[in-house]
């Protein structure tokens, strides 16, 4: 029953079964595999191919779908109750759909249809044993080679596109490092977003007066360009238009998540930077006002700095209508719990379909970032910026955001997908001396007399106009943290390193809060 020899070199890259009635036909596809460094059996049933399963161990197996007693599609179907991770590759002389969906649906990992050469055969076996093993040596050595030019990107950035450009790579980098689980190159990768974020940090503190005041092409898209630039333009009499904002996502996580929207979605990507503070009543309000926060203190006064839900809704409409120039029906909701969520999909349906624009605000990434924090479990579970990023697409993958994503695929809707800030993962404390009046962030302080011990760790401001936010007293200041800092206080010096250390928060300045996604989704 068995036929096997061994390869050629006697190094074996892998053992198979090949089940079909026609193995005489198939020397020469054997006598390939087996130069190619392959041991394989090939039996003439599929009695036989489970009986030999039963008693060995394999790396794959083709298998014939119009053998003598049990079909392939049985022996598959057996296979994948005693073998559930051994690959399967159907081999037929069928080349009907039903066959085909069959095959597909009883998990083969792939289909060929007789007359088939060795060639196409060692081709299919090689991508599925040797696949991983070959991308993963191909990854690294790409990776080596491209590393130099990174370094030197980073070592010569000026401008906001040119860090923004280089975060994006570092960013693609890490999702196949991640994926390939190569940590020695991932600590590579790490050392030189260290340094990319401190130059960008050093480009804050110069420029980011210059971008909030002059805009254009001095500076990047911001928060506040959102509306006008982004969504505005895809408001339209006649259509039904949904912006998401995704709280407090960085970058990775949306590029994470977004293969799950692919084959749903045309997605064109773009990148903006949050306005400072990194934080709810400064970047959100920003996109849904498309205004500064102290153009927003003059309007209301009383709602400038209020994450509420009433006076975001008033603002998303003031905001579309000026974008649009018309008034526009719109309907505004925020997603915090299961609860809401059940409420707004149910609706979500009848809103989209009649014209106007909508927004919807997911607070689950929020609400995973700040609560590490205070969750043991989730400190454990999201211990870093990669364990971070699949605890998020594992709630992606089955959330009412992907949810009404689908809703509006099926409904036609375009859809701007974006995020109001992001996180870092802050490890290193720096001290600051402040009153009881001011903010109590951990990366930003606004109060009287702040100070920080070390002026490097922070990027300050003693002028309200240089941040746009409201005008404060003569003694009042603005210190946020750069790059990965994060403030204690000299008098709970102990318990705030203990407490916060490791924490991914928001607020300050670096990379990861402030380079942000701004992706239009138009429905397949």
């Amino acid at each position: 029953m068995r036929d096997s020899e061994e390869p050629a070199g006697g190094q074996s890259r892998g053992r198979i079964l090949w089940a079909d009635d026609e193995v005489d036909m198939l020397r020469p596809h054997l006598m390939t595999l087996r130069r190619a460094g392959y041991v394989v059996d090939p039996v003439m049933n599929g009695a036989d191919a489970l009986e030999l399963l039963s008693r060995w161990s394999y790396d794959l197996m083709l298998l014939d779908e119009r053998m003598p007693g049990l079909r392939g599609i049985e022996v598959l179907e057996r296979v994948r109750r005693e073998a559930p991770r051994l690959p399967v590759v159907m081999v037929t002389k069928s080349e009907e759909d039903s066959t085909l969906r069959e095959a597909i649906g009883r998990r083969a990992e792939d289909y060929i249809v007789k007359p088939t050469s060795p060639r196409q055969v060692l081709s299919v076996v090689t991508r599925l044993l040797a696949g991983p093993e070959l991308r993963h040596e191909f990854m690294a050595r790409d990776f080596t080679r491209l590393y130099p030019r990174l370094a030197e990107a980073a070592a010569e950035a000026s401008s906001w596109r040119d860090y923004a450009n280089l975060y994006s790579q570092l960013v693609d980098w890490q999702l196949r490092l991640d994926a390939a689980r190569e940590a020695g190159l991932a600590e590579t990768l790490d050392s030189l977003l260290t340094e990319a974020r401190r130059g960008y940090c050093d480009l804050v503190a110069q420029r980011y007066g210059q971008w909030v005041h002059e805009g254009g092409a001095r500076g990047p898209p911001l928060s506040v360009d959102i509306m006008p630039r982004f969504f505005g333009p895809l408001v339209r009499e006649d259509e039904s238009t949904l912006i998401i904002v995704m709280d407090c996502m960085r970058l990775d996580q949306w590029r994470a998540i977004r293969p799950h929207l692919e084959d749903f979605f045309e997605i064109e990507e773009s990148l903006y930077s949050s306005v400072l503070p990194t934080a709810t009543p400064f970047s959100r309000n920003g996109i849904f006002t498309g205004l500064f926060a102290d153009e927003l203190a003059e309007v209301k006064p009383d709602w400038w700095a209020v994450g509420d839900n009433s006076p975001e809704a008033e603002l998303f409409q003031n905001a579309v209508e000026r974008a649009a120039g018309r008034r526009v029906k719109t309907h505004y909701e925020r997603v915090f719990t299961r609860r809401e969520a059940g409420t707004a999909l149910a609706n979500l349906g009848g809103v989209l379909s009649t014209p106007g624009a909508t927004a919807l605000v997911f607070g689950f990434v929020d609400l995973l970032t700040h609560g590490r924090a205070e969750s043991r479990l989730l400190w454990e579970i999201a211990g870093d910026p990669s364990a971070l990023r699949s605890l998020t697409t594992a709630w992606f993958e089955r959330s009412p955001a992907l949810d009404a994503l689908r809703l509006a695929a099926r409904l036609g809707v375009r859809t701007l997908v974006t995020t109001d800030h992001g996180s870092i993962h802050c490890h290193r404390p720096t001290t600051v001396f402040a009153g009881p009046d001011a903010s109590r962030g951990l990366r930003y302080k606004i109060g009287n007399d702040i100070r920080a011990e070390n002026p490097d760790n922070v990027y300050s401001a003693r002028d309200a106009d240089e941040l746009r936010l409201p005008p404060g007293g003569l003694r009042q200041s603005y210190v946020l943290c750069r790059e990965d800092y994060f403030f204690v206080y000299p008098t709970k010096l102990n318990e705030y390193r203990r407490r916060y250390r490791n924490s991914f928060l928001h607020g300050g300045v670096s990379l990861e809060e402030m380079v942000l996604p701004v992706a239009l989704l138009t429905p397949r």
